[in-house]
């Protein structure tokens, strides 16, 4: 069992019979209160994100999510494919509302993480580090800068983010999930 004070970033717990995440979480006392724990939980299931204040005396069931590999086949129109790793005909797909900002970092082909609760694959996590190509990127144009300057570049996946002046058309480049950032160029 876990009380409010055990709801850090990260710990998964039911709550209303769905698992749920905490993606922030903040102790907040208040003169003559008793301690409130103010946070930012995730469905695990439908990703809808909530504030939530839990209170002392609050007590949930810790989640008990199972990770298997799984494979990202393609998307089309805001729906994503997988299937198992070594069964493709076992296929199924999530909206990219359920995935979340991730979702536009797949590669097809790629191995992504599936999490399971009551033997039925709720969600999916990727890598927090994925390398991919740049498809577009426009050639960069030095000034009469302080710092280093970046450029919008599109990545085989598709997302669009900002990288460096020095990469060109044809790099794999490391991008963090998480943040949808460049982290650097990989070596080939």
């Amino acid at each position: 069992m876990l009380t409010h004070t055990d709801l850090k970033k990260g710990a998964q717990f039911i709550y209303e019979n769905q698992p749920w995440e905490v993606m922030e979480s903040l102790l907040v006392k208040m003169a003559q209160r008793r301690p409130v724990i103010q946070t930012k939980i995730k469905n695990l299931i439908n990703g809808s994100v909530q504030e939530k204040n839990f209170q002392q005396g609050d007590v949930f069931q810790e989640a008990e999510l199972i990770k298997k590999n799984i494979k990202f086949l393609y998307s089309t129109k805001g729906q994503y494919f997988f299937c198992e790793e070594n069964d493709p005909s076992k296929r199924f797909s999530f909206t990219e509302d359920q995935l979340g900002k991730q979702a536009k970092f797949f590669k097809p082909n790629s191995l992504v993480e599936g999490i399971i609760f009551n033997e039925k694959i709720i969600n999916v996590k990727s890598p927090i580090k994925v390398q991919l190509k740049v498809k577009e990127a426009p050639p960069g144009i030095k000034g009469d800068r302080a710092q280093g300057g970046t450029k919008e570049a599109v990545l085989e996946s598709g997302a669009t983010i900002q990288v460096p002046l020095f990469i060109e058309e044809g790099d794999v480049i490391e991008v963090n999930t998480e943040l949808g950032e460049y982290v650097k160029r990989a070596s080939e």
